[in-house]
């Protein structure tokens, strides 16, 4: 039998409702991880997007800053902070901080990607160069300030020194899992936008792990989709609003987060429908009971050693009862 029985956490863009302001998109995000951390979820991690009208995530240090201000017990990261557009010193210095006020609470997801399109990537780059290429050399460099005194160089992190701040590699292909395996870090791979290479990237990790002083065996998470409701009926009419967040994508269009609509082959083209589909092919969605075999399957499949969930769903508290409905399965009420 599948372990389903598994540590569960969250992933937030910290989307714009339709109708909603900035303000209130930050103060949903803020409302959610209060919730779940009294649902009894790991972690909370917060994306990095710039650009974006649709999302309030580009400031995401300060975002999580603010998360852990109105949280007691739950860990809060970024998923991820985007390397390439970011000094490791200045992120260093920002996370130390952070740890030096809420220790034990701070966790850093480390992407290889600029989380934008190019223009903007340009307009945030610290150089010229390539720093999609460094990225090996900088993680390299935040486990080094992040550790203990003994091993700095000239230039240190103050605060960060012996924080020993959990970092983690993300990946959306199957680059990243080579890079995580050799290190000893843990992997998350972002089934959630990009499940393509999922089967892959988890293969390639575990082939390839590297036992180390932060991991002695693999540890892999996997973003996923997850719209849980109290009937599929009504998993998949709230889902529509997770097809109208990727439909954005596919058409590079800048909506909000939309209401869920009765039928979605009024909204988009059967291509279109195909393109936004291959985005959320691997996704939990239904009733306790179908949730519940689709994780069992997944499971048996892939044995994660957690799962981070995204839950794009307009409605508020149905959002909060989506997040409560997937931890009682895992907890096997």
């Amino acid at each position: 039998m599948a372990n389903i029985h598994i540590p569960l956490s969250v992933l937030n863009l910290a989307p714009i409702r339709a109708g909603q302001t900035s303000k209130q998109a930050i103060d949903s995000m803020v409302d959610l991880a209060q919730a779940v951390e009294k649902m009894g979820y790991q972690r909370y991690w917060i994306a990095e997007h710039h650009n974006s009208p649709t999302l309030v995530s580009s400031a995401t240090s300060i975002l999580i800053k603010h998360t852990l201000e109105h949280t007691s017990t739950i860990r809060v990261g970024s998923g991820g902070i985007m390397l390439p557009n970011h000094s490791p010193l200045v992120v260093a210095e920002q996370f130390g901080t952070m740890a030096t006020i809420y220790p034990n609470r701070v966790e850093l997801g480390l992407g290889r990607a600029p989380g934008t399109d190019m223009m903007t990537a340009n307009a945030l780059r610290r150089s010229k160069n390539d720093s999609v290429y460094t990225f090996p050399d900088d993680v390299q460099a935040l486990l080094t300030y992040f550790g203990p005194e003994e091993q700095q160089s000239y230039v240190r992190a103050y605060p960060g020194i012996g924080t020993k701040i959990p970092i983690y590699i993300l990946g959306s292909s199957t680059d990243s899992a080579y890079l995580a395996a050799s290190l000893g870090l843990p992997y998350v791979y972002a089934s959630h936008f990009a499940p393509t290479y999922m089967e892959e990237a988890i293969s390639i990790y575990r082939a390839r792990f590297q036992p180390s002083e932060y991991l002695d065996k693999p540890y892999m998470m996997v973003c996923l989709n997850v719209i849980a409701a109290e009937t599929d009926e009504e998993a998949h009419f709230l889902s529509t609003t997770m097809h109208q967040f990727f439909l954005n994508i596919v058409r590079n269009t800048r909506n909000p987060l939309q209401p869920p609509v009765e039928n979605m082959d009024e909204l988009w083209t059967p291509m279109e429908k195909e393109m936004a589909n291959q985005r959320t092919d691997v996704a939990l969605l239904g009733s306790k009971e179908t949730i519940r075999q689709q994780l069992t399957s997944f499971q048996e499949k892939y044995d994660v050693q957690e799962i981070m969930a995204v839950s794009y769903i307009y409605d508020f508290e149905k959002q909060k009862r989506s997040y409560e409905i997937f931890k009682e399965i895992v907890e096997g009420k």
